[in-house]
């Protein structure tokens, strides 16, 4: 008999789909929105880069976006301990940005 005591739900985090109505990314330019959470996988339509699955709210509805903004990938993985945020979503010259 095992003397291992650990069961999965003691270390285990519950992954919950990213829930919202969707929106494109050109829907939210230059709206102050609430991040709630992301989800990084592969896109089907550029093979090289991740698609950010991005959760937020504007006045209380919630909404998902999906984008293969290079940027925005890089801005969520580097500040995703600060989630819940305050951002807006703006175009300078060909790139999308959090400012």
């Amino acid at each position: 008999m095992s003397d291992i005591k650990k069961r999965f739900g003691d270390f285990a985090k519950e992954h919950h789909p990213l829930d919202g109505e969707k929106l494109s990314i050109m829907d939210v330019f230059d709206k102050e929105i609430t991040v709630l959470g992301y989800k990084l996988s592969g896109s089907k339509y550029h093979k090289t880069l991740p698609c950010l699955q991005l959760q937020f709210t504007i006045d209380d509805h919630r909404y998902v976006l999906f984008t293969s903004s290079t940027v925005i990938v890089e801005q969520i993985e580097a500040y995703k301990e600060e989630i819940p945020f305050l951002v807006t979503i703006r175009r300078i010259g060909k790139f999308y940005t959090f400012t």
